[in-house]
């Protein structure tokens, strides 16, 4: 088991499903999808902890075995602690070649509340 593998935590997709709420807008739910496995690392830059300190919202990087496709946009949840994240980058930009053995692709993310 490499150290990658050793970091991977249990995580799910989340899909919304929008449904109109009768006064023209609509009302957003969301519903665990398919599991996934990813190493979850908080971005600890100095540029990172400025931004955090501003008031933005804190980043972090998503890593996947390069089968795992996160779009851009989409959610996942950890499963241990529910906190959620938004994929802020396509993962299918920043992956390992096939002819290695590190089977890793990475993406960009925010922590994000679901909203209703």
């Amino acid at each position: 088991m490499s150290l990658l593998n050793c970091n991977m935590v249990s995580c799910v997709f989340m899909l919304p499903t929008k449904t109109p709420d009768g006064s023209g807008g609509f009302v957003t739910t969301w519903a665990e999808g398919e599991p996934l496995a990813a190493a979850i690392i908080r971005d600890t830059s100095t540029e990172a902890r400025i931004a955090e300190a501003a008031g933005t919202v804190s980043v972090y990087t998503i890593t996947v075995p390069r089968a795992v496709h996160l779009p851009f946009h989409s959610v996942i949840k950890r499963v241990s602690d529910g906190k959620t994240f938004r994929i802020t980058s396509d993962n299918t930009e920043k992956k390992t070649p096939a002819c290695t053995a590190l089977d890793m692709a990475q993406s960009t993310a925010e922590e994000w509340r679901l909203t209703t």
